[in-house]
Formats: C-alpha cells, sequence, structure tokens
C-alpha cells in the first residue's frame, strides 16, 4: 500500500478502489502518484468520456470508482455522465479540477469555470467544492450523497490543493 496524505487517505477512507481519468496540470500532484505508484492501479484514459465508461465498468465489477478530469472535459463526458451513470445509476466520485475560476486562467477555461457549479445542477448531479481545511469531511460528504442517490457527483477542486504532493 502506497503513502498517503490527506486526500488519497480520504478516498480510501470512504472505500475508492479505483482511479482513472486524464490529467490536469491543477491535479498533477495526485496524478502523478498514481503514475508513479501502480499500487494505486490508476488507469489513463484518452477522453473524459472514456475515464467515465471505464469507471462505470469497473463499477459493474464491484469496485468503487473515481474519475479525475479538467472541466473543460465535463462537455465532453454530459452524455456518459447522463444517459449512461444517472440513468443506470452508477455512482463515481468525478473529482475535477476548477480551471477558469474567479475568471482568471487561460481564456479557454473562463466560461467553464463560471459555469460548472450551474452545469451540475442543471443535470441535477450533485458537486461539492474541496477545502484544505476540510478534505476529510468534503470527501465524506460528497461520497454519501453519491450512494445516497446512486447517481455521480463532483468534487470541485480550486487551483492549488491537488497540484503538488497530493
Amino acid at each position: 500500500m502506497p503513502q498517503t496524505t490527506p486526500f488519497l487517505s480520504a478516498l480510501r477512507s470512504e472505500g475508492y478502489d479505483f482511479f482513472t481519468g486524464v490529467p490536469c496540470s491543477l491535479l498533477k500532484g495526485v496524478i502523478r502518484r498514481f503514475d508513479e505508484e501502480p499500487e494505486w492501479g490508476y488507469v489513463s484514459a484518452v477522453r473524459e468520456d472514456s475515464a467515465i465508461g471505464i469507471a462505470a465498468g469497473a463499477y459493474m465489477a464491484g469496485r468503487k470508482p473515481a474519475v479525475f478530469m479538467q472541466n473543460s472535459g465535463l462537455g465532453v463526458c454530459m452524455n456518459a455522465l447522463v444517459s449512461l451513470n444517472e440513468i443506470y445509476e452508477i455512482p463515481a466520485l468525478v473529482v475535477v479540477s476548477w480551471r477558469g475560476k474567479d475568471g482568471k486562467d487561460a481564456p479557454e477555461h473562463i466560461v467553464m469555470g463560471r459555469i460548472m457549479k450551474s452545469y451540475f445542477d442543471q443535470i441535477e448531479l450533485p458537486w461539492r467544492v474541496l477545502s484544505p481545511d476540510s478534505i476529510e469531511a468534503d470527501v465524506a460528504t460528497l461520497s454519501q450523497e453519491i450512494e445516497t442517490r446512486r447517481v455521480p457527483g463532483a468534487l470541485i477542486v480550486p487551483k492549488g490543493i491537488l497540484d503538488a504532493s497530493s
């Protein structure tokens, strides 16, 4: 078992045992750990919708999946989230970076940064913004809602929280 950090410990405490996704610089610390420590069993995906599909398959095989992605990938995986996970009651924790938060980032991230929370509200999926002061509680609270409702839910990660050693 690899050494853990508060975030990775929180995931393990909630039973997450399958990890997939698409890299993002705001998530580089945790993705680097997954790449360097094969014990995590991270499966890299080429697209965000593929990662959602991989996680759905893992769930059906008895695993508890977490999917990592940049928020620009939400548009790519909307159909998978709604017509696969939501319709067939397949829970997954979607750890999504908050690029474009407060209008600060590269221009291509500004719109998704502004609308991301309302995006999840519109497709009726739960979300929570990860805070460095309440990592365990944030993961636990969202995980409980995901399990109770049997839907995917998003843990929104602002810049600086998971980009170092995570």
